[in-house]
């Protein structure tokens, strides 16, 4: 009896030190998206651009993981897609910066680096789709050995990236790539989406003819039933036009589907994670109200401070 035990105990020991293994080997260097190649990766690629902490040219899309600390770990996890107009992404304030935020509430942050600008006739956010789509069926398909819950993988994004979260929540059923391997046979749809300050959302009338009715969803946002809950945050004088978050909300409720709602007086575009006297700073507390409210975090017994 005290030998099964012990083998018992043994084995628990061993599960608990694999998953620590895997959790310290993946949190130390981003991986890749792709096993080799992305579809439709061209020969010669052009070279990552940086300045600073913004990069374009990216051709080779990654995923970094970011862990909270193990006795505040939920097991919920977020991919994070920085903005930048489907040209360059914001690797801090909409990117590095949000993964280490999601940390302070027991929520692992991945940021997804994304390929932008998508190449010449092709619409500027179909590969960022594929790798959307790839990095949530991989992280879920890898879920039991990183300590995730694979019902509580969302996905999170800023302008282009807010585009980019609400088409990977609606486009869940319609893979965008051929499936290459056993992870695309794993599901890609979130569990749920934060979209902030999103653009692309809705039809532009300039750049069509018949002009589309207003509040007309763009193509690739077909939203039903089964897309996932959002919590959606804007500026009224957001240059993109916050009738973007408000139709993708309309559209929500009409079919069904929870979401938040919150447009702020003041704020412009690109506020990300600054802080600043104005109430379009706080959205990071009432996303995390919402996701304690709506069950994605454990409900709160006490006031948040």
């Amino acid at each position: 009896m005290r030998m099964k035990l012990l083998a018992a105990s043994l084995a628990i020991l061993m599960g608990l030190f694999l998953v620590a293994v895997a959790r310290a080997e993946v949190t130390a260097k981003p991986i890749d998206v792709w096993p080799s190649k992305a579809p439709g990766d061209s020969i010669k690629a052009p070279e990552e651009k940086w300045d600073k902490k913004k990069v374009t040219d990216v051709t080779h899309p990654t995923l970094e993981f970011f862990r909270p600390e193990q006795e505040k770990d939920t097991g919920v996890a977020v991919i994070v897609c920085p903005g930048g107009g489907y040209k360059n992404l914001m690797m801090d304030y909409e990117g590095e910066d949000v993964a280490r935020w999601l940390n302070t509430i027991g929520v692992t942050g991945i940021v997804l680096k994304y390929r932008v600008p998508a190449p010449e006739g092709t619409p500027r956010w179909l590969p960022a789709l594929q790798d959307a789509q790839r990095s949530i069926s991989h992280v879920r398909a890898t879920a039991k050995e990183l300590g995730i819950d694979p019902n509580k993988i969302g996905i999170l994004g800023f302008s282009a990236g807010g585009h980019l979260a609400a088409a990977a929540s609606t486009n869940f059923d319609k893979r965008a790539y051929e499936a290459i391997d056993d992870i695309d046979k794993v599901s890609c749809r979130p569990d749920f989406a934060v979209v902030i300050y999103p653009g692309g959302i809705i039809e532009n009338s300039k750049d069509a003819s018949p002009a589309p009715a207003p509040g007309t969803l763009s193509a690739e946002i077909r939203v039903s039933k089964e897309t996932p809950p959002a919590f959606i945050a804007m500026a009224s004088n957001d240059p993109v036009n916050s009738e973007n978050a408000v139709y993708y909300y309309l559209a929500l409720k009409r079919n069904g589907v929870k979401a938040d709602l919150h447009i702020y007086a003041i704020g412009g575009h690109g506020f990300g994670l600054r802080k600043s006297d104005r109430p379009c700073s706080t959205w990071p507390d009432r996303c995390a109200e919402w996701m304690h409210n709506t069950g994605i975090l454990a409900p709160i017994t006490a006031p948040l401070k």
